[in-house]
């Protein structure tokens, strides 16, 4: 018996293939409409083996779908843009992603009903949500299949394919990447008439039992990559995922450059990180004792899920964290040093981000090896050696020069708090969060209660810090706190529309602050002191609803509320 074979649509860069090859599949073509796609699976797998192609051409064509080619396992990974909750807060318009899954699910169906066919399986990953959009299964008649059904003497009523039960969430890491990537994996083992799961190979260092191994963590691949800014040509590189693959540091592409970020960057991301206004806390930079969390499609340094490293180089401020190369990231997927991608750093970060875990493609590889009768390779089979021809390597061997740092759009809404306690946040803002403002109007001070969205919110009147410094001075260091803000603090507060300016462009002009300097210093005086009592029972309803108040929030809305009462007072430099 010949090598089994393998059709892969949205192939991207080529993650559910390579796992497949990495078995002994052999790969016959990939398919997918974005160019760099189709790039990086021919340099990868073949001069073509990449289509390129809008499966959507697929929808209303049998006879497309009859002359492609019969394959043992069929491959789909449909875009999850549409379906992803991070997508427009999960509201974005799914019927597109319904439309490609389902065009895919019918080309299954051609081949796996056709007279003589030789389909053994077909496995699709998609994000975890995808599967709440798609019908738990599908007749002849619902894929438009209902003349084909006829004609290749099927009931066009007949179940032609089965979502419910025959989907899985699967954790990456639970089959040897070094992330926590969870996606669902639905399919079809055609001589079980259900998805078989693949045992895990790699679980919790607590959980572990028999036959399997701790998850990989951050730090294996961190210390088994050589630095960045280590330039050295002659040193070998063991790659952390396929120990059995080695390759000069020469020939290790997309990884020596400076992916350091802008203070103003890597500041955003840490807040959001550790200070979200309604979410849990993340670490700040990432904790190497555990799996890289999930390498997205975007790259980006200002967010939530930004991954964030801290720089080898010796920075402060500008530089002093950085995001991980498209090596690093494409390791942590579980891709080969090997494997090569096309475009630019921001397609080829897109690329990987895209992909399916090789693990788990290979995990799945195994399950049609095993129903077959066939052996698992006692050696995967791996590409060792490195071509570069033909595609843009991002080593550049340089540090960053930071001398342009990003702009924000001209009327960008601010809002920001010194600290989450007791339940409470208190927040600046350059718009009504109570009205929710989509434009921005006079700066204001607000209080939140409760760390989840949606909860009380309510806003302070300017002047309002003078109500306060009667509770504020019987207070332990409320007096000399009202003295740090009264004397020196006050006058690095710029003119309404300049702290407008210097938050659109992201730096502080001479003798002020910009508004996230200035927050953030607030919350960093506040935290100095050191509070024998952290509550203080109120006398007044200066929180409402709210008989004891942490100390540090008490400190904050006199603060802020002295900030906007100031800005609305300066209308011009």
């Amino acid at each position: 018996m010949g090598k089994l074979t393998v059709i892969d649509f949205f192939c991207g860069a080529g993650g559910f293939s390579e796992g497949f090859r990495q078995q002994g599949f052999e790969i016959v073509n990939g398919f997918d409409h974005w160019r760099p796609a189709i790039e990086t699976y021919d340099h990868n797998f073949g001069r073509g083996k990449g289509i390129l192609q809008d499966i959507l051409a697929y929808q209303d064509c049998i006879e497309l779908i009859e002359l492609l080619p019969d394959t043992d396992v069929i491959l789909g990974s449909p875009p999850c843009v549409s379906f992803s909750s991070s997508n427009n807060s999960g509201k974005a318009d799914k019927s597109l992603g319904v439309k490609l899954t389902e065009t895919f699910l019918k080309i299954v169906v051609v081949k796996k009903f056709k007279e003589n066919s030789i389909l053994k399986a077909w496995f699709m990953e998609n994000v975890t949500n995808s599967t709440n959009y798609l019908a738990r299964e599908y007749n002849f008649k619902d894929l438009g299949l209902q003349d084909w059904a006829k004609k290749n003497r099927l009931s066009p009523s007949k179940i032609a394919i089965k979502i419910e039960g025959n989907s899985i969430i699967i954790n990456s890491a639970n089959y040897g990447s070094a992330q926590t990537r969870k996606r669902v994996i639905s399919g079809e083992v055609i001589s079980k008439g259900k998805l078989i799961v693949p045992a895990t190979t790699h679980g919790h260092p607590d959980t572990l039992y028999d036959h399997v191994l701790p998850f990989k963590e951050l730090k294996l691949l961190k210390n088994s990559l050589p630095s960045p800014i280590d330039h050295t040509a002659d040193r070998v590189i063991r790659d952390p995922m396929y120990p059995e693959l080695t390759i000069q540091s020469a020939e290790l592409t997309d990884h020596f450059y400076d992916s350091g970020l802008y203070e103003c960057q890597w500041k955003s991301s840490k807040y959001l990180k550790v200070n979200h206004p309604y979410m849990g806390t993340m670490s700040f930079p990432e904790n190497d004792n555990r799996p890289s969390r999930t390498i997205t499609a975007t790259k980006i340094g200002t967010s939530r899920e930004s991954l964030i490293y801290r720089s080898e180089y010796n920075r402060v401020g500008d530089g002093q964290y950085r995001t991980p190369t498209v090596r690093e990231a494409a390791t942590i997927m579980g891709f080969p040093l090997t494997h090569q991608f096309a475009g630019s750093e921001g397609t080829k970060w897109r690329l990987v981000g895209n992909a399916v875990c090789p693990s788990v493609s290979r995990a799945f590889a195994s399950v049609v090896l095993v129903d077959q009768g066939l052996p698992l390779l006692k050696e995967l089979m791996l590409d060792t050696s490195v071509s570069k021809s033909g595609l843009h390597n991002l080593n550049t061997f340089q540090e960053k020069i930071f001398n342009d740092p990003p702009k924000r759009k001209k009327g960008s809404r601010f809002r920001r708090h010194p600290f989450k306690e007791g339940n409470l946040t208190v927040t600046l803002s350059n718009y009504d969060i109570v009205k929710n403002e989509k434009a921005i109007s006079d700066w204001v001070t607000s209080v939140q209660y409760g760390n989840g969205e949606g909860f009380p919110s309510f806003n302070y009147p300017n002047k309002f810090y003078r109500k306060l410094e009667v509770s504020l001075k019987n207070v332990e260091h409320g007096e000399d706190f009202i003295h740090f803000i009264n004397n020196g603090f006050s006058q690095r507060i710029a003119p309404k529309t300049l702290m407008q300016s210097m938050y659109e462009q992201q730096k502080s002009h001479p003798g002020y602050l910009e508004p996230t300097a200035l927050v953030e210093h607030i919350g960093e005086i506040i935290d100095q002191y050191q509070f024998q009592e952290a509550y203080f029972e109120q006398s007044t309803d200066r929180f409402f609803n709210k008989d004891v108040v942490p100390k540090k929030q008490l400190f904050a809305l006199y603060a802020l509320n002295k900030v906007a009462t100031l800005l609305n007072g300066k209308q011009k430099k």
